[in-house]
């Protein structure tokens, strides 16, 4: 019996997210039901992190035991063979018997894009979000830092627990223009509340769009003011890299 870890990549139109539910197509449910046809026969894999519904990855990481005699590669096609064309294993890997995909992580990365069009774009739109009227470009990227370093965003997302806190460290935010006119948001950050990384998009959006002051931003960041509520849609995020 050997541990090995995977790095997933899929397009999470077509699951209601990465963790199992009963009645539900999830990434993990996929993953597991490829597993089994390789007489996999534990109870659960583990992850990396919770995506919601309808939010990609290219990093997602997840680890599980299997009594495998080939190598590595082969296991990897196996694998792949056996997944849906929506979700991929990138990379495997033998782990330690200690690792684990959740608790050993050191940071996580998000990537979140958009872009600016008066007239839905549909193919465009199943991963990024369209927004209208248009925003200063400026104002996104003078202000990303606002939520560098460690702070309280009880504004901006609910805790992983229910007594969890909601402190959390955030070590990179930057916004920049594509070729295409497409902005993309990266955040890096030791860990996220749930709905984190679009609520900070949904809001930064609402300043550079000059619907809401910059001030009203820090002080919900620094004295837990109350903000205007809103997410920034599920389809233009992505788990890009879990760091260990």
């Amino acid at each position: 019996m050997a541990r090995y870890q995977v790095i997933l990549a899929y397009d999470g139109s077509g699951f209601t997210g990465s963790q199992r539910q009963a009645n539900s197509r999830t990434v993990q449910g996929e993953l597991e039901k490829a597993l089994r046809e390789l007489g996999w026969s534990d109870k659960s894999v583990i992850m990396a992190g919770r995506t919601d519904t309808g939010v990609h990855a290219t990093g997602q990481v997840a680890a599980f035991d299997l009594e495998w005699e080939h190598e590595a590669e082969k296991l990897l096609k196996a694998l792949n063979a056996k997944l849906p064309a929506d979700l991929a294993v990138t990379n495997l890997l033998p782990a330690s018997a200690e690792f684990h995909p959740r608790f050993d992580a050191i940071s996580r990365t998000y990537c979140y894009r958009l872009f600016c069009e008066p007239i839905r774009d549909p193919l465009r739109e199943r991963y990024a979000w369209r927004v209208w009227p248009s925003l200063d470009g400026n104002a996104l990227e003078q202000n990303a830092g606002i939520f560098l370093g460690t702070h309280d965003f009880a504004a901006f997302g609910s805790p992983t627990t229910p007594k969890g806190t909601t402190v959390r460290t955030v070590t990179k935010t930057e916004w920049r223009q594509m070729p295409d006119g497409e902005w993309q948001f990266e955040v890096r950050a030791d860990a996220f509340l749930y709905r984190m990384v679009r609520r900070l998009v949904f809001v930064q959006v609402a300043l550079a769009q000059g619907k809401v002051p910059v001030e009203k931003v820090q002080h919900a960041l620094h004295k837990q003011g109350k903000l205007l509520s809103g997410l920034a849609p599920s389809t233009g995020l992505a788990l890009t890299k879990v760091n260990y």
